[in-house]
Parts: structure tokens; sequence; C-alpha cells
């Protein structure tokens, strides 16, 4: 599957935005779906995942309460929604893939779909 990200941006601190991450190819809802951050000078950590299973999801620590992903399966799309942005998380934000993925899904290298990273500006 080839994955699209989108919808970052400039945004003020304590705003929201909204990404979108567009999946072409077949079997999207075989795929586990999650979210990774890269900020300048640090490593790729993990956001956010959706299970292709049941739908559970699961975040980073840090992001719980603030961060949210869904996936509509008939549009073969994962979205992440953000609130009360922090200037910390500026960073260029990739959606990733995993066929069948039931566990560890805060490891990237579990994920073998990337797509090239939408890139989140947020001042303070």
């Amino acid at each position: 599957v080839q994955l699209q990200a989108s919808g970052g941006g400039l945004v003020q601190a304590g705003g929201s935005l909204r990404l979108s991450c567009a999946a072409s190819g077949r079997a999207f809802n075989t795929y586990t779906m999650g979210w990774f951050r890269q900020a300048p000078g640090k490593e790729r950590e993990f956001v956010a995942a959706i299970s292709w299973k049941d739908g559970g999801t699961y975040y980073a620590e840090s992001l719980k309460g603030r961060f949210t992903i869904s996936r509509d399966n008939a549009k073969n799309t994962v979205y992440l929604q953000m609130n009360s942005l922090k200037p910390e998380g500026t960073a260029r934000y990739y959606c990733a893939g995993s066929r069948y993925l039931s566990g560890n899904y805060y490891y990237k290298n579990n994920y073998n779909n990337w797509g090239q990273g939408t890139l989140v500006t947020v001042s303070s």
C-alpha cells in the first residue's frame, strides 16, 4: 500500500490541526495504521496507532487526551486530530502501515509502509 499524508501547516500554540493519510492499494482494512513524528535533530517517535483487527487505539503517553486517531476503511484513509498543540509538537508527521500487525504498535521498525510526511509547525 502507498501512503500520502496531508493536512500539515502552521498553527499557533493551543490550536488544532487534522492530518489525513490516504492509502492506495488493496486491503487497507488489513493494515494497522500509525502516526509517527520527527523533529529536527531527533529520532522518529511514535504518536498513535489504530489496529486493523478491532479498531483499538494506542497513544504516546504524553499525547493522550489531546490527539485522536481514527480511520475510514471505506475511504482508505486514516486521520490524526491534534488539539491543544504545543510548540514541541513541531515536526514532520509520518503515517505508516503494517499488514496484520497485532501488537508492539509503538515500534517504528514494525511498519514497512511509510508516507512522505507532512510538516506541522506550532508557533508560540
